[in-house]
């Protein structure tokens, strides 16, 4: 099988090396099995000259290609202004529809689905990207049907995958489709990857950026940051801006991807995780420092936005019992 790796402007070193590794690990094993090697990897790109990191292998000039690609990977993006790394690759946006037409598999891993989506293939399609990406990808692309907790999505013979590890979701899931599953759980065991992961909102750091082009969007965020345990709800950190509900909410979410009330319960809940990690709080405590007083809405809206419920959050990421030392497997010599 073909498989190209675009290498497009202000991508991720790390995730273009992720799909090396994991699809030459597999070629390998099929050697040592005495079966020849699936995968023919190939890079694409637009300048002229392969960087040298990757000069053992065959690199094409995105104009000089008019044959199909079997699998066509597109690495996460490195840039926070997602606006200007797609305008420095729409070249890719062209080549990327013609492939599609005549068959190959288009794969973006993390923030690589905002390239599939500014070129439309995306729309009325499932979707995932980074969890930290999702609320700037649904304010540009409101035409794709985009879930923030997927780890992975098909759609046809489009796929995405959500952010940084949750990538080798995807590879695995190739592997398993063109290798079977035999070898699949031998490149998840090799790489030390847990296959059944199956939500990735539990990763998000909720750290909004404080905009400096509106002052009035300005003055909200200061307000919901410094008064979200006690603001009962979004009136009371809009009714200090001196403009409409209905003009400042259209400026907010211009500026921020989201809803003034989104961006309070996200305050709120990532107070909330942040006490989860690292305080021996009580729940009860927790939830109301963090801003609510119904236990039952609390728990429902920091699942809805984590996938987990507290007690597992905590579980997972906490400083008690299950993450003391006297408790984690220790290897000696």
């Amino acid at each position: 099988m073909k498989l190209s790796i675009l290498l497009t402007q202000n991508h991720r070193l790390l995730s273009v090396a992720a799909i090396l590794d994991v699809f030459e690990t597999t070629n390998r094993f099929l050697e040592e099995e005495n079966l020849e090697k699936l995968f023919d990897i190939q890079f694409i790109g637009l300048d002229p000259d392969l960087p040298f990191n990757f000069s053992k292998y065959p690199y094409r000039i995105l104009s000089e290609i008019n044959d199909k690609s079997d699998l066509i990977f597109i690495p996460a993006f490195g840039s926070d202004n997602m606006a200007r790394t797609i305008q420095e690759n729409v070249e890719f946006i062209g080549f990327l529809h013609q492939q599609f037409q005549m068959g190959a598999n288009l794969i973006s891993l993390c923030t690589g689905s905002f390239l599939l989506a500014a070129g439309g293939l995306l729309d009325g399609r499932q979707a995932t990207t980074h969890i930290e990406a999702v609320d700037r990808f649904a304010q540009l692309f409101p035409a794709v049907q985009l879930q923030p907790h997927a780890i992975i999505t098909q759609s046809e013979n489009i796929y995405t995958s959500g952010g940084a590890t949750s990538s080798f979701h995807m590879k695995l899931l190739l592997i398993q489709q063109h290798c079977g599953r035999e070898m699949a759980v031998r490149i998840a065991k090799t790489f030390a990857i847990d296959m059944d992961r199956n939500n990735q909102l539990y990763f998000e750091h909720f750290k909004p950026t404080i905009t400096k082009e509106d002052d009035l969007v300005r003055a909200v965020q200061l307000t919901i940051n410094k008064r979200f345990g006690e603001i009962k709800n979004v009136e009371e950190a809009l009714d200090e801006v001196p403009s409409s509900r209905r003009n400042i909410i259209r400026r907010f979410k211009q500026a921020t991807g989201m809803t003034p009330i989104r961006y309070l319960q996200k305050t709120k809940i990532e107070a909330a995780k942040s006490m989860l990690e690292t305080t021996n709080k009580d729940m009860i405590e927790v939830m109301v420092a963090s801003g609510y007083n119904d236990m039952k809405n609390f728990r429902l809206l920091f699942k809805n936005l984590t996938g987990l419920t507290p007690k597992e959050y905590r579980d997972k990421f906490g400083t008690g019992p299950v993450m003391s030392t006297r408790t984690m497997p220790i290897a000696h010599d």
